[in-house]
């Protein structure tokens, strides 16, 4: 594959966004409309390219070159209603009580996988997937913009893969995953909220008299707005994925397969505005230097988590195929998100996270129903990683999901196929009693101290299409 063609790739995958990932947490849970036919069931099926990121070991079974693209498209709906959120000064935030509008309306995510048979032991293969993403943007004036006004993560792992079958029997296989992760956040800066506690303090009188040795005019205080902070980094991150395949029988098969954690160092930029919290330029700067915020660098340190799937595939007879996956994450790896501002005095921004381990389990069939066309059908029950309402914050309101899908491949010729797949996620409501252990005007930390409470009700549609070839 050519440097100008796989540049193109990337580009075509960092453009796309899940909203609000379809699996537990950040993760895109579609990554092959074949597999999403069977509600992501057939890890030990082995019966196209995809298998790349299902299990490397059972591109054994390939034969030939194949390559396989598609494309995922999220169809979300998703709604909000506050329940009383407040500032640090248990005061109502005000602004939008009800949300409906801050998932786009529809975004698609693409995959690619390549494999060759070099030998009868060994096959090599490529792939390229979207692993993690979530596009929100909430109004600026909504309840809960002290928390989150907007947030975007993308990404693109790209995976290199082999396989060694030393027998009709068992097979291996191990890839490497060169990751890139771009993500920005915006939220409210409570300004107001700021103004009156020194005010309630006795301090105001002192920035009263700030504001007109600089030559400002206090009065603009009594109409005092929002300000607002964005965060954006980027960074590339390595690790590598491990798989076995047991195939006691031509019909019946068993898998296993592993994907390790990934460090991310995202480094970037941080921005505050308040350009516009009033209308004397002269007020907004003696107000954002008494807030200790300045444009600056940016950083934060994740680990995303590891997953270790178990899955089967077995052939009843001609027409019929049965299968299932239990997948285990390690959301564990992903504590506190830690926004940390390199050469200031400003202490670190903590979205308190705390996940919890998950399982999603999924069962699906096919069903032949001539030579050319075979339909696929599947469940899946997926946890999410949150541990309470108290730790729900608006940059993901998780909760635990039913998926149901159906699909089909039909043989287009003796070579080629397409694939298409619907799949229906229905969340449980998702409540947010989540506080902010910070408050303005602190060194030792960032954050507006604010509590969001409120609850989101979301369900979504996936569709699928892709085209396979053999060469």
């Amino acid at each position: 594959m050519t440097p100008k063609y796989l540049t193109l790739i990337i580009a075509a995958a960092l453009s796309a966004v899940s909203v609000s990932a379809t699996a537990s947490g950040y993760r895109f849970g579609s990554q092959s409309v074949s597999s999403q036919g069977t509600a992501e069931a057939n890890g030990a099926e082995a019966g196209d390219a995809s298998t790349i990121f299902a299990n490397p070991a059972g591109m054994a079974r390939l034969e030939g070159r194949q390559i396989m693209g598609g494309v995922t498209a999220v169809v979300p709906h998703s709604t909000f209603n506050d329940e009383g959120s407040t500032r640090f000064t248990r005061t109502s935030t005000g602004g939008l009580k009800s949300q409906d509008d801050y998932v786009p309306g529809a975004v698609a995510a693409p995959s690619l996988y390549y494999t060759q048979k070099v030998n009868d032991q060994w096959t090599a293969g490529f792939g390229m997937f979207v692993p993690y993403g979530t596009n929100l943007s909430y109004d600026w004036n909504w309840a809960g913009r002290y928390a989150l006004t907007n947030i975007k993560l993308t990404s693109v792992n790209l995976n290199p893969s082999i396989a060694f079958k030393p027998n009709e029997h068992h097979a291996f296989g191990f890839g490497l995953n060169g990751e890139f992760m771009k993500a920005s956040l915006g939220q409210g800066v409570d300004v107001p909220g700021s103004v009156a506690a020194s005010q309630a303090a006795g301090t105001g009188a002192a920035l009263l008299r700030q504001i007109v040795a600089a030559g400002g005019n206090p009065a603009v205080l009594a109409n005092v707005r929002d300000g607002h902070a964005t965060v954006e980094g980027k960074d590339w991150g390595f690790g590598f994925n491990l798989g076995y395949m047991y195939m006691p029988t031509e019909n019946t098969r068993f898998g296993i397969a592993y994907r390790s954690s990934i460090k991310h160092e995202l480094k970037g930029s941080a921005g505050w505005d308040f350009s516009g919290v009033t209308t004397d330029a002269k007020v907004n700067a003696i107000l954002q230097a008494a807030s200790h915020h300045v444009n600056s660098a940016a950083l934060v340190e994740l680990r995303t988590p590891e997953t270790l799937s178990l899955n089967g595939f077995h052939q009843f007879n001609d027409r019929w195929a049965g299968m299932f996956d239990v997948t285990w994450t390690k959301n564990s790896r992903m504590q506190n998100i830690d926004i940390q501002f390199p050469g200031t005095e400003s202490g670190d921004e903590v979205i308190r996270q705390q996940w919890k381990n998950t399982v999603r389990v999924a069962l699906g069939a096919n069903y032949k129903v001539n030579d050319n066309v075979t339909l696929r059908g599947g469940i899946a029950h997926d946890d999410a990683p949150i541990r309470s309402d108290e730790l729900r914050h608006a940059a993901l309101p998780d909760a635990d999901r039913v998926q149901l899908s159906f699909g089909a491949n039909w043989k287009v010729t003796p070579n080629s196929s397409i694939d298409l797949a619907y799949s229906y996620l229905d969340f449980s409501d998702a409540r947010a009693n989540y506080t902010n252990q910070c408050r303005p005007g602190l060194l030792t930390c960032t954050g507006n101290g604010e509590t969001t409470r409120g609850t989101w009700s979301t369900h979504m549609s996936l569709v699928g299409l892709s085209y396979n070839y053999k060469f």
